[in-house]
């Protein structure tokens, strides 16, 4: 499949519906797990200070290849983990304007995502939980496609290390990004992130 088809999703796309599977996070407080990121750092979510966005996304594929299975798009939630992560990486700036740190999750290995990272330009840090670590403490919602267990599309905010809005399904995934820009620019979490400029660092 090449690029374009990756970037761009097709008008019938089965629309996921909610199964209920991450009703016990709203209000969670984070595990302590260390998960590798793009950069080489190791992060441990739980412990950033102020607001934090993570969306978990299934998988991404490089162009030219194969999707895991042939049915993939037939898959309700899927498809559409590239137009998500280009739509947090074009709406960055905005996500920093509100103090806010933007990371990606997914259960692919920390090279299959560096790959993803250079070829698509994306400024914030991804993170591999292919060891299920914080799937498993979170009990985050997925899905087994060939052999491989595959995180359900989804976005969190958090703050100071307690999640304080879910995102599930996440769908269309190219807007996944704007809605919870939307819903942070709305919402009164900002105006308490905006005195975090500090504690946020590089």
């Amino acid at each position: 499949m090449s690029e374009f088809e990756w970037t761009h999703l097709p008008d019938n796309l089965p629309v996921p519906t909610d199964d209920g599977a991450c009703d016990h996070l709203a209000g969670a407080k984070l595990p302590s797990v260390l998960l590798t990121a793009t950069t080489g750092d190791r992060v441990d979510l739980c412990r950033l200070p102020g607001c934090v966005v993570v969306f978990a996304y299934p998988r991404t594929d490089r162009p030219n290849e194969p999707p895991p299975v042939p049915d993939w798009d037939l898959i309700p939630g899927a498809r559409g983990c590239t137009p998500q992560t280009c739509g947090f990486r074009d709406l960055h700036d905005e996500f920093q304007a509100l103090h806010c740190r933007v990371y990606g999750l997914s259960t692919q290995t920390p090279d299959f995502q560096r790959e993803m990272v250079a070829r698509l330009h994306v400024s914030f840090p991804v993170l591999s939980d292919e060891k299920l670590e914080l799937t498993r403490a979170l009990r985050l919602p997925t899905f087994t496609v060939a052999r491989r267990t595959l995180l359900k599309r989804l976005a969190l905010v958090v703050e100071n290390g307690r999640i304080k809005k879910v995102f599930y399904p996440a769908f269309p995934p190219d807007k996944s990004a704007a809605t919870v820009l939307d819903w942070l620019n709305r919402g009164g979490l900002v105006e308490r992130t905006k005195d975090m400029k500090g504690a946020l660092g590089k």
